[in-house]
């Protein structure tokens, strides 16, 4: 068993409120993965100071999120999730419309298939989450699913 702050949500949480999204197109869903996650807790540690919106720039796909309270998994993942409206599947399109779409993509990307995710509570009270996924996600051209 993975060791958890108090603060941490359960992998469950994170994987299942992602993997019903990705059900729902048809993608297999994605499995957790230590190694992931604890580069997602590494870089979580890092935004403590800040809990500033910023991507690590790492080697694997990456959703990040910031509430103002105690933001749970599932309302993150919900956020991400919730801009599904925004992505325009036509075969002409495979873009966002009237709104980011690239966390969605990210969540549902069929070649991912590894997920490893962190929160912490930051020092101005705010709350840091972000998972990450292996392989990545989004390439320019390529569809989601």
């Amino acid at each position: 068993m993975v060791h958890r702050s108090h603060a941490q949500d359960s992998q469950e949480d994170y994987l299942n409120a992602q993997n019903a999204a990705r059900a729902k197109v048809g993608v297999p869903p994605l499995t957790w993965d230590n190694k992931v996650a604890a580069y997602a807790q590494n870089y979580a540690n890092q935004r403590i100071g800040d809990c500033k919106l910023v991507h690590s720039g790492g080697p694997y796909g990456e959703n990040i999120a910031w509430g103002s309270g105690d933001l749970k998994a599932t309302d993150a993942v919900n956020m991400w999730v919730g801009e599904k409206p925004h992505y325009d599947y036509d075969y002409n399109s495979n873009s966002c419309v009237g709104g980011t779409c690239l966390h969605y993509t990210q969540v549902v990307w069929r070649k991912s298939v590894r997920l490893g995710c962190a929160k912490v509570r930051c020092k101005s009270g705010g709350t840091f989450i972000g998972c990450n996924y292996d392989p990545p996600g989004n390439y320019i051209g390529e569809r989601p699913y």
